[in-house]
């Protein structure tokens, strides 16, 4: 059977990072954990103290330290906000955080961010991960969220980023059984089941007391003595799972191509054009035209010889048409330039080979950037067979392991919280053994005797009997007590010291845990002290954690961009009580008259967007304060009492607004009826008025009416008057031009008789 290369090499990298360096950070932080959980003794301490008839009891000062920190760490979910780097974007963008809620939601991100956070404070650093069910949804796949164990975790050493986005790979290896991950992974059964289990062992390196004294069990003290196969009903085998992630560079090309004109296109182009070459053409005859006239004019002088003309005319004129094509072509490439797109798209090298040997590409290209693009590679290998290796799509350019650290080293190994406690954490443990076993043996005396001068039987079951008789042999001497020697009062003060050095190296002190007897007298006092006392939480928070949190929303952006392709409809429950639920769309399809599908609204994964945490969006918050804040914002009318009481404890605040808004609506009616009826009002002493005024305008007009109607009268009567005045005159006038008529042919008939009679005497 050929070898397996890919499997031998996954194996030779995980034996290659499980270095001592590894194992030596492995075994502090296991013992970080055991002491968290109250695992502070060793087998062999355990056993020494027992012999010496010392108590093996612990006071835990370390837990109080941990749930403390995972308090503040998770007394609120994360949140998240998407800038869109482009104004199309704007709407989707602000689909983001409803995705992300969704994906929180639907994998409980509370437990496994909680479980993170734990880790990071016990064993330096806990895992998250981003991946994918393909099976979810009836296979069109969600994004899911996973929490390794951290000591599963193995990250190439030399990385030096605090998100590990430096690392040239990350594996994680578990131990499961074959029948686990044959359900995991179905489509490999025959692969999983031939595959080899050597090194199918977890690397414990705890040394808490086992037997009876154990207080925890660890998934790594769970071997293969009780792994079932639940099908066949007896042991199955043990088998390392490796999943790799590789960061590789793939080549890829930025490619800018020029679109195509339509038909249309180019028939207004063409018209462009032939207007442009037209006008040059014009000016170019009318150029040439003036040329040959003034040549001719020096032939006429003698300074130019015909052939020199007839040869110049004919250089001009095939020098015009020149242009006037070189003039055409220019237009016609600087019209298509400017009215034809240039598209970008971002293909790999490969891809581009094959596009090159396209005829009609070559024409479109405009430019061509080659760059190196980060793609994250996984490998799957089950025992020493692979079962399968993919690049993860595009968009996904992080890796998806997200790590919380609690004090970053600049490596891999980052530190603890409790490790500078554990050394207290002993020093108070011994101090209290100490004691008890001093006051132990105070109460329960030791003797000395003479051998056979008592019965030893009855003295060791009634010495320390209260009114007890104690027998010795006639003759022997009595027994002597043995006294302990007294304590130092140091022992006392180490204990004290011992508490106060505890909290002063965590951070988390009496009173944040609700101790009266170290909190402040007053409110503000209190809230000052909240202030001041959590400065280190929240710069522990601000430099390991929203990081961590700031790279797992671009991960959930990243992944959701490339699964959420199609439409997708999801709920998400409003915390708040106020609304039921809200209900989110993706990608849904536009269609045009004839039902075709043309686009998407809200394409989720063509849009492009920045991811922020919401600082401090995990940090509990002090309710009473806020509320006491909103009352005042309430009082000055910066925010209403809907906003109040959505950040309250009262229940049914969903119906409580609901019948707010009813009263609101009845008050607003109420408001609307009065100022109608005030409008009425007004409307009606408005109408008496105008009634007023309307019969004094009325008692005007008749007034008017009767003094116009005089008028009139009289002005036609002084109408008539002129009117017979003038017939009068103007029959005055007739009579007098008639006499004056009649008088003048009467003399004229006189003067004709004179005439008539002088002629007659001198004839």
């Amino acid at each position: 059977m050929a070898k397996d290369k890919t499997a031998d090499r996954i194996k030779i990298l995980f034996e290659g990072s499980n270095s001592w360096t590894r194992q030596q950070w492995e075994y502090m932080n296991q013992k970080g954990c055991d002491f968290a959980n109250d695992n502070q003794l060793t087998e062999e301490e355990r056993l020494t103290l027992e012999e010496q008839g010392m108590p093996t009891f612990t006071i835990n000062r370390i837990i109080p330290v941990v749930e403390m920190l995972n308090y503040y760490a998770t007394a609120n979910d994360p949140r998240w906000q998407a800038v869109a780097t482009e104004g199309s974007d704007v709407d989707v963008a602000a689909v983001f955080s409803d995705v992300a809620d969704y994906i929180w939601n639907q994998n409980d991100g509370v437990s496994l961010y909680a479980n993170a956070i734990n880790d990071a404070i016990t064993k330096s650093c806990g895992f998250l991960v981003i991946g994918v069910d393909s099976n979810s949804d009836h296979g069109m796949g969600d994004v899911i969220i996973q929490q390794p164990d951290p000591f599963d975790v193995y990250v190439d050493a030399k990385s030096r980023d605090l998100l590990f986005s430096d690392a040239s790979f990350v594996i994680i290896r578990k131990i499961l059984p074959k029948r686990h991950l044959i359900n995991i992974f179905p489509e490999y059964k025959r692969k999983i089941m031939k595959a080899n289990v050597d090194n199918n062992t977890d690397y414990s390196y705890s040394e808490k007391a086992m037997g009876s004294e154990q207080k925890d069990f660890s998934y790594k003290n769970i071997g293969e003595s009780e792994s079932w196969d639940p099908a066949k009903g007896e042991n199955d085998k043990l088998c390392p799972l490796y999943e790799t992630y590789e960061k590789i560079r793939v080549p890829y090309v930025n490619v800018f191509y020029r679109i195509p004109l339509s038909v249309k296109d180019l028939d207004k182009v063409a018209a462009a054009v032939k207007i442009k070459a037209d006008e040059m053409t014009k000016e170019l005859e009318v150029k040439l035209v003036e040329d040959i006239t003034a040549m001719e004019e020096m032939v006429k002088k003698g300074s130019m010889m015909p052939a020199r003309l007839k040869l110049e005319s004919e250089k001009a004129a095939k020098t015009m048409q020149q242009q006037i094509e070189s003039a055409r072509s220019e237009f016609q490439s600087k019209m298509v330039a400017e009215t034809s797109k240039i598209e970008n798209t971002i293909v790999t090298e490969q891809e581009f080979k094959i596009m090159e040997k396209n005829k009609g590409f070559i024409p479109t290209l405009v430019d061509a950037v080659k760059f190196f693009g980060s793609r994250i590679k996984l490998t799957c290998v089950a025992g020493d067979k692979t079962l399968y290796e993919k690049v993860l799509p595009n968009n996904i350019t992080e890796y998806p392991i997200i790590p919380f650290h609690y004090k970053w080293t600049g490596t891999p190994f980052p530190m603890s919280a409790v490790s500078p406690l554990i050394g207290k954490q002993r020093e108070l443990n011994k101090a209290h053994q100490l004691m008890v076993h001093n006051a132990s043996l105070g109460s329960s005396l030791r003797w000395m005797h003479e051998e056979g001068s008592i019965d030893s039987d009855y003295w060791e079951k009634y010495a320390s009997s209260p009114g007890a008789l104690l027998p010795i042999r006639p003759g022997a001497a009595p027994p002597t007590p043995v006294q302990p020697a007294p304590l130092s009062n140091a022992f006392f003060g180490i204990v004290n010291e011992g508490k106060q050095d505890m909290e002063y190296l965590a951070g988390i002190y009496a009173a944040m845990q609700g101790d009266t007897g170290e909190q402040h007298e007053t409110f503000r006092g209190m809230l000052a002290m909240d202030e001041y006392g959590t400065r280190r939480i929240k710069q522990w928070m601000k430099s390991s954690i929203e990081p961590a949190l700031r790279q797992m929303g671009r991960v959930i952006m990243q992944y959701s961009q490339a699964i959420y392709q199609s439409h997708k409809v999801f709920r998400i429950v409003n915390p708040n009580n106020m609304d039921e639920d809200k209900q989110v769309e993706l990608n849904v399809p536009v269609y045009n008259d004839l039902g075709n599908a043309i686009g998407k609204f809200n394409d989720y994964g063509a849009a492009k967007f920045d991811i922020k945490v919401v600082a401090g969006s995990t940090l509990p918050i002090n309710r009473w304060a806020y509320l006491d804040e909103l009352k005042e914002l309430l009082k000055l009318g910066v925010v209403d009492d809907v906003a109040v009481l959505a950040e309250s404890d009262v229940r049914n605040k969903s119906n409580i607004v609901k019948r707010k808004s009813m009263l609101k609506q009845a008050q607003q009616q109420i408001e609307q009826l009065d100022e109608e009826l005030k409008d009425k009002d007004g409307t009606i002493e408005t109408l008496e008025r105008q009634v007023v005024q309307a019969g004094i305008r009325d008692r005007i007009m008749r007034a008017q009416l009767e003094v116009d109607k005089k008028k009139h009268e009289v002005k036609g009567r002084q109408e008539q008057q002129v009117t017979e005045t003038k017939g009068r005159q103007r029959l005055l006038r007739d009579k007098m031009d008639l006499d004056q008529k009649n008088a003048s042919n009467k003399l004229n008939d006189a003067v004709q008789n004179v005439q008539n009679k002088k002629e007659k005497s001198n004839g």
